[in-house]
C-alpha cells in the first residue's frame, strides 16, 4: 500500500502572527489519522489509511490546508514520503504526486534534505547543486567520505527504503499556550488568539471522540504592570450540551470577552478543557438534499445566555413530587440534570396551572367559575411537602405542605378544569380554589 505524507512547518508564519507551538499543531493533527509524528519545527501526517474516512484525498486535503491556514501555517505539502514531503514544503511546492517522484525531487536543492544540507560545502566543491547531482555520485564513494546519514535521508525521500517515526500520543487533557505577537489592550482582541487555541482543542476534542461542556480561557497581564493587576485573569465558559463545533464555541467565547475588562496589556494566552463528555455524532441522512438550516435551538439558548446572564436564561426540569406545582424546577441552561426518571404521576394533569390558585365562589354547595361547575372525576388526594422548608423572615421558617383533594370540572364557558377542595377539620366549611386547566 502507498503511503500519503502530509508536511506542515510550524515556523512558516507571517512576522504578525502568534508563534505556533509544534507539539500543539500535532495534538490538533490527530484527528485526521493516528500517525502523527513531530520533530523540530516539522509535523507530519500519514493519512493513506484515513482518505475514506472523510470522503477521498482531495475532501481530506481541503480540512487539513483550510485548518492549518487557520492555524497561520503557510507552508504545507503532500507527497508519497515523509522527507520529500518535507523538502517540497519547504521549497514552496504544493502536490508532490503531481509528477513521479523522482522527478519531483531531483530539480530541488541540497538544503531541501536535512542530512544532505550538513556537507552542502563538501558537495558544492563536487560540483553537485541539486539533489539529482547527489545521486549522480558512486554510492561507494559517498558511503566512505561522507556519514551513513547522507544515504539514508536519500533512499527515503525517493521511497526507497522505510521511513520509521515515534507516533504523536494523544495526551488525556487539553492545555495549549499561546505567546501573542504583541500586547493587547482590550479583552475582545483576545479573540484572534483564543480561536488559534480553540481550533487546537476541537482537534483534540475530534480525535478523543469527545464534546466540551465547560473550557478556561487564563491570559497573563504584561511585566509592565500596575500593581493592583495581578499576574493575570481567567473567564470559563459553558454548554449546555457537549460540542465540538469551534465557531459555536468562539461565538460563545466572543459574547463573554465582550463584558471583561483587563486590569492590565496582556501578552500571553492559555485554554484548557475543564470539563469533556462522550460526544455522539448526529445520524445523516442518506438523501443528498437533507441539509439542516440554522442553528441548532441549544446553541441560540447559549448565545442568548452569554448576553443577558446565567440567571436570565432558565430551562424545566421535572422533579419527583407529587404537588403539581413543584414538579417542575426552573435551574440555569448549562446545569447539569440530575439524571434521575421521573415517574408519570397517575390521573389526569392539566395543560397549564395557576402560580397562585384561584378562590372560587360557592352557591349551594357548588363551585362556581363563569357558571356552576359539575364534578366529573375525582376526588384524588394529594398531601405532602412537610419536608419543603422556606424562609418567611429572618430567623423564621414555614413548611409548603399541602393537604387538597382534587377534582376535574366542567365549566359551559372555559371548559375542563382542575379545582381542589382544602382538607380541613370537621367543624370548618372546606373553600373550592381553581389550579389548573385542561387545553
Amino acid at each position: 500500500m502507498s503511503l500519503h505524507w502530509a508536511a506542515l512547518l510550524t515556523n512558516a508564519t507571517c512576522d504578525s502572527s502568534p508563534r505556533i507551538d509544534p507539539q500543539s499543531v500535532a495534538v490538533w493533527a490527530l484527528q485526521f489519522t493516528p500517525r502523527v509524528a513531530q520533530k523540530e519545527q516539522t509535523v507530519w501526517l500519514e493519512v493513506a489509511q484515513s482518505t475514506r474516512l472523510f470522503g477521498g484525498e482531495d475532501p481530506l486535503h481541503q480540512r487539513v490546508e483550510t485548518g492549518a491556514a487557520e492555524l497561520g501555517i503557510r507552508a504545507l505539502a503532500w507527497a508519497p514520503t515523509s522527507l520529500a514531503a518535507l523538502a517540497c514544503a519547504r521549497m514552496g511546492i504544493r502536490n508532490g504526486f503531481a509528477m513521479p517522484l523522482a522527478q519531483v525531487l531531483d530539480p530541488l536543492p541540497i538544503a531541501s534534505i536535512d542530512a544532505v544540507k550538513t556537507h552542502q560545502a563538501t558537495l558544492a566543491r563536487l560540483g553537485c547543486q541539486t539533489l539529482a547531482d547527489v545521486r549522480k555520485l558512486p554510492r561507494g564513494g559517498i558511503s566512505r567520505r561522507f556519514d551513513s546519514q547522507l544515504l539514508l535521508a536519500l533512499d527515503q525521500a525517493y521511497g526507497l527504503r522505510p521511513e520509521g517515526y515515534a507516533w504523536v500520543k494523544l495526551p488525556e487533557i487539553f492545555s495549549a499556550k499561546l505567546e501573542l505577537p504583541g500586547r493587547v489592550d482590550t479583552a475582545p482582541a483576545l479573540m484572534f488568539g483564543a480561536r488559534r487555541l480553540l481550533l487546537q482543542m476541537g482537534g483534540w476534542l475530534s480525535a478523543r471522540q469527545c464534546g466540551v461542556t465547560a473550557f478556561t480561557l487564563h491570559w497573563g497581564h504584561d511585566a509592565m504592570r500596575a500593581r493592583d493587576a495581578g499576574e493575570g485573569g481567567s473567564i470559563t465558559v459553558r454548554t449546555a450540551q457537549p460540542t465540538q463545533n469551534v465557531d459555536h464555541l468562539c461565538r460563545l467565547l466572543g459574547e463573554n470577552l465582550a463584558k471583561v475588562q483587563l486590569l492590565a496589556p496582556t501578552g500571553e494566552l492559555a485554554l484548557s478543557a475543564t470539563e469533556v463528555s462522550p460526544f455522539i455524532e448526529t445520524s445523516r441522512s442518506l438523501l443528498p438534499d437533507a441539509r439542516a438550516s440554522g442553528e441548532a435551538l441549544n446553541q441560540v439558548l447559549e448565545r442568548i445566555e452569554a448576553r443577558l446572564g446565567q440567571k436570565r436564561v432558565l430551562r424545566p426540569m421535572l422533579v419527583e413530587d407529587t404537588r403539581m406545582a413543584w414538579m417542575a424546577h426552573w435551574q440555569p441552561l448549562n446545569a447539569q440534570s440530575p439524571g434521575i426518571k421521573v415517574r408519570q404521576v397517575p390521573g389526569p394533569q392539566p395543560t397549564w396551572i395557576l402560580k397562585n390558585p384561584l378562590k372560587l365562589d360557592v352557591r349551594d354547595d357548588c363551585p362556581l367559575y363563569q357558571g356552576p361547575l359539575q364534578l366529573l372525576l375525582g376526588p384524588e388526594r394529594i398531601e405532602g411537602g412537610w419536608w419543603h422548608r422556606v424562609k418567611a423572615a429572618e430567623d423564621d421558617q414555614h413548611s409548603l405542605q399541602v393537604a387538597r383533594d382534587y377534582w376535574v370540572a366542567l365549566s359551559q364557558h372555559a371548559g375542563a378544569l382542575w379545582i381542589f377542595q382544602q382538607r380541613l377539620p370537621r367543624n370548618e366549611t372546606a373553600c373550592w380554589y381553581l389550579h389548573g386547566i385542561f387545553a
